[in-house]
């Protein structure tokens, strides 16, 4: 069994994955120090009380954005399931062709997403937007080729911001409105940061489409822990919140396959 870990700045999204099936999804929260015996002994109780053995993974797969806790976690990795875990870094094996300045600066989250959305949808020019908390667009053309992107504030970082620079505003439930017309002020900031997501992904997909894609327009994926409230938007082909998990199993692929 492979063990893949998404840390981002919020939460570590982990998945416990035989082949291409997810058997266990996780989150262990990120934005607090920890230590590499909290986080090892957090996995092995997760994955035992979900019914599955820690000592039957064989492989670890892990993508970060908080440089600051990757030690603690390659060394829970290293320490308790006696694996050396691969890591998304400069030199990873991805068959991405990053197109872009800087490209040790890309986000080992939108890596695998780009990685896997090519997995799963050969031979096509995609679009990938994931909500997190950073909302980010991804452009990668059918040849592999990572084009660049955009990223804006996420629902969760936009609410944070309202309700602790104003006075009246307080934090809302984040969810898809029932419309555009909001009759008091917490379905006014729903609506508000519901269609500014929404608004903001067509744009930049048009934009996409009338350029980069203009003789072939690309697919649209939604992905991230808040894709699922605008899942049913009909610009998007599909929610897919498990896409960067797949992404890490097929880097952990790509890559051993090369130290054989």
């Amino acid at each position: 069994m492979m063990l893949c870990l998404d840390v981002g700045n919020t939460h570590i999204f982990g998945g416990l994955l035989d082949q291409r099936n997810i058997l266990l999804r996780f989150r262990f929260p990120s934005s607090q120090p920890f230590t590499s015996d909290s986080f090892g002994l957090f996995l092995k109780q997760v994955i035992r009380e979900n019914g599955f053995d820690p000592n039957n993974i064989n492989a670890i797969s892990i993508g970060s954005v908080v440089p600051s806790i990757n030690y603690s976690i390659t060394s829970a990795c290293e320490k308790y399931f006696s694996v050396t875990p691969v890591t998304i870094q400069t030199g990873t094996i991805t068959g991405l062709t990053l197109n872009i300045d800087n490209p040790e600066e890309l986000g080992a989250d939108r890596v695998a997403n780009a990685v896997a959305a090519l997995d799963s949808f050969p031979g096509k020019n995609l679009a990938i937007f994931d909500f997190g908390t950073a909302t980010t667009a991804c452009a990668i053309r059918k040849d592999k080729t990572y084009c660049g992107g955009g990223i804006w504030p996420g629902f969760r970082s936009s609410m944070t911001a309202l309700s602790s620079k104003t006075a009246l505003l307080s934090d809302v439930e984040m969810l898809t409105p029932k419309n555009a017309l909001g009759m008091n002020t917490n379905t006014q900031l729903q609506i508000g940061l519901y269609y500014s997501q929404l608004g903001t992904a067509k744009e930049i997909l048009q934009q996409w489409e009338n350029t980069i894609f203009k003789d072939d327009p690309p697919i649209a994926l939604a992905t991230g822990g808040y894709g699922r409230i605008l899942a049913k938007e009909p610009m998007f082909y599909a929610y897919l919140p498990d896409l960067v998990l797949q992404g890490l199993r097929v880097i952990w692929a790509l890559n051993s396959l090369a130290n054989l």
